[in-house]
């Protein structure tokens, strides 16, 4: 009776610790009310946009956007960071625009490649760095991006330094003329809240309260007895896979895709929308996607002197934004974001 009594007290006392475990409780209804009226309030803005904002334009942040809220998904709430996203990000939209030009695939069924082939990347990836934690998880995903730019270089389905141009974009479904700005529009934002959604739903998902705890605590998770690798190596795939589905789109908005794809300073980039917008919420890659997209597009006819611009954009966030502008936003509303 003793014996019996001791086991459930012990098993109780361990449910109770996950239970306690940073992130592991139930999501806050706050929380879920401010996200959802924010997310409402992003989708009426997008059925807005085409009509007030030039499409291209409004379909390049949305790719961008995507790019930075996957990005997130692998630091703000697994805790890892990669400084190779661009991999993914450029292989997709490679393997969109061929898919597109030499295949003839229709737009959905070469963006469910491209997604796929970063996907795979993303696992390749991941199970290697993974192995190593901090700076030296960091390095070997800018190893392998780099990599992946110089097969990307001398690939031949890639078009070398003139990447693949001329890329069609075809019809949805094999019925739906997605040709024009307006109508691929649509096709852009909806993908685009798809993807805003169910990063929404793996985070507040018990996979995604496990996950912060283990990137809150993470020898605690391992002595409650979670396979903490898996959990790691499945958000780098989700985050590759989300990251290729924005590259995938890119590459029939432009119907282009090119080196600059996959080079490093695009990764940096998405590090610098990531940090502007806030690390860690839902909504601030968003904003910081924006910001950057937007100053490089209206502040285009200084030249060479944008990327100081942006340099400026970025220190002056550090200093006013601490935890990044939606970051900051909700420490005053006292709910996430």
């Amino acid at each position: 009776m003793n014996a019996a009594t001791t086991a459930t007290n012990t098993v109780t006392s361990g449910r109770a610790l996950a239970g306690q475990a940073p992130g592991l409780l139930h999501e806050d209804a706050g929380e879920g009310r401010g996200q959802g009226i924010a997310l409402i309030a992003l989708a009426a803005a997008l059925v807005a946009a085409p009509f007030l904002v030039y499409p291209v334009f409004v379909m390049k942040l949305l790719c961008f956007a995507l790019f930075a809220c996957a990005f997130n998904l692998l630091l703000g709430f697994g805790g890892l960071l990669s400084i190779g996203h661009a991999l993914f990000f450029g292989f997709a939209s490679y393997t969109s625009a061929h898919a597109s030009k030499a295949w003839g695939l229709t737009p959905e069924l070469s963006i469910a490649a491209g997604t796929l082939v970063a996907a795979a990347l993303g696992l390749l990836v991941g199970s290697l760095a993974i192995r190593r934690q901090g700076i030296y998880l960091a390095m070997i995903t800018l190893a392998l991006a780099q990599m992946g730019y110089f097969v990307a270089l001398q690939a031949p389905f890639t078009g070398g330094e003139d990447g693949i141009q001329g890329v069609p974009r075809g019809a949805l479904l094999g019925v739906l003329d997605v040709s024009s700005d307006f109508s691929l529009y649509w096709l852009v934002a909806g993908l685009f809240m798809a993807g805003i959604l169910c990063m929404r739903r793996i985070v507040h998902s018990p996979f995604g309260q496990v996950l912060k705890a283990i990137r809150d605590n993470e020898p605690r998770m391992v002595s409650l007895g979670y396979k903490v690798d898996r959990y790691k190596l499945l958000v780098f795939v989700l985050s590759a896979a989300l990251s290729g589905l924005a590259g995938a789109m890119k590459a029939l908005v432009f119907q282009f895709a090119s080196l600059v794809d996959v080079y490093w300073t695009m990764s940096g980039e998405v590090i610098l929308m990531t940090l502007i917008g806030g690390v860690g919420t839902i909504l601030g890659p968003i904003v910081g996607a924006a910001v950057i997209v937007s100053a490089q597009s209206y502040l285009s006819s200084l030249g060479a002197w944008v990327v100081v611009a942006q340099g400026a954009i970025f220190v002056a966030c550090v200093v006013l934004f601490r935890k990044g502008i939606v970051g900051t936003l909700a420490d005053r509303l006292g709910r996430p974001l």
